[in-house]
């Protein structure tokens, strides 16, 4: 192959999530929705979890932080997929691509491994209330909040390196509405081997990791539930983690989707539609599930309605 063929590619064309001319207008309000709700719900979560005193326990601390994430999340994604859709000329800079991928991956990361650690902290208030606040501390909470960051950003910068790190040097289509790992991958011209494998034991990992998390910390809390003898004990101690036990199952649920389909029945359609839903609808979803659900999120929101400028001085 000539050398000069190599460098190329300076932009992408992202194809979008259908290229029907008919349903972009009708695509750009659903989106524009979405991303809106999102915006909204997530801000308003932050806010009420850093303003309201009775919200400055580390289930809040952790909440906040997961609303840190899905806001990030969909931004990175949702502002340029609207201008995409308007526009004839769906294109993103070669660097545009490579800091999108990245800001996905800090994002999607965090987020697998925020819910572990809001798991445990569940885990503990049922199994350890006694010593909830001494295994919970403020800065147990930091720690743990600064580790998943910091593993986040580091697998994300080394992960999108190498995917970087390949030539693109003939087609510069993605069929996707956003600079995913699989669709770049599948556009190289270079030997992807090693990418390859470092992007799927990544991902493998990760999901390992966290959902372990996950279920060991729900499989003690089942056993704490079942061992407490009047149903209104279970029923309170339940209602404490049902909120998170949502999140958890449609986030997992959706990732478990896509990862684990058979090769026969995987289409990009599939995968266009399941990447809509963990990027753009679970990140509008969950401030609803932990505020509808959430007697405690329900009064703080009241209170700052009732009084938002004493709130204010709060802050």
């Amino acid at each position: 192959m000539a050398s000069e063929n190599l460098t190329l590619v300076t932009e992408f064309i992202l194809m979008g999530v259908s290229d029907s001319p008919d349903l972009q207008i009708p695509l750009f309000f659903v989106f524009l929705l979405i991303y809106g709700l999102t915006v909204t719900g997530n801000l308003g979560i932050i806010t009420l979890t850093g303003i309201d005193s009775q919200l400055q326990t580390p289930m809040y601390f952790f909440l906040r932080h997961l609303a840190i994430i899905n806001l990030g999340n969909s931004t990175v994604i949702a502002p340029k997929m609207l201008v995409n859709i308007l526009v004839t000329k769906k294109t993103i800079s070669y660097y545009g691509c490579a800091a999108q991928l990245g800001g996905f991956l800090v994002f999607i990361i965090g987020e697998t491994f925020m819910l572990g650690a809001m798991a445990y902290d569940r885990y503990v208030a049922i199994c350890n209330p006694l010593f909830y606040m001494v295994v919970i501390s403020l800065q147990k909470c930091l720690l743990l909040v600064s580790l998943t960051y910091l593993y986040s950003l580091t697998t994300a910068l080394t992960v999108s390196s190498c995917v970087f790190s390949m030539s693109y040097c003939s087609s510069n289509v993605i069929d996707h509405f956003y600079c995913d790992t699989v669709p770049l991958l599948a556009l190289s011209c270079s030997d992807t081997y090693i990418p390859e494998t470092i992007v799927f034991t990544s991902a493998g990992t990760n999901l390992f990791f966290s959902m372990s998390i996950v279920l060991t910390s729900y499989f003690n809390i089942v056993l704490a539930i079942l061992r407490i003898r009047s149903s209104e004990g279970r029923r309170k101690a339940f209602s404490t983690c049902a909120s998170h036990v949502i999140a958890v199952t449609v986030f997992y649920g959706t990732l478990l989707f896509m990862y684990l389909q058979p090769r026969s029945n995987h289409s990009l359609h599939t995968d266009k539609m399941t990447s809509v839903f963990y990027t753009l609808v679970i990140p509008m979803l969950n401030p609803l599930i932990y505020s509808l659900r959430n007697k405690d999120v329900k009064d703080a929101f009241k209170r700052f309605l009732n009084n938002p400028w004493q709130a204010s001085k709060l802050m």
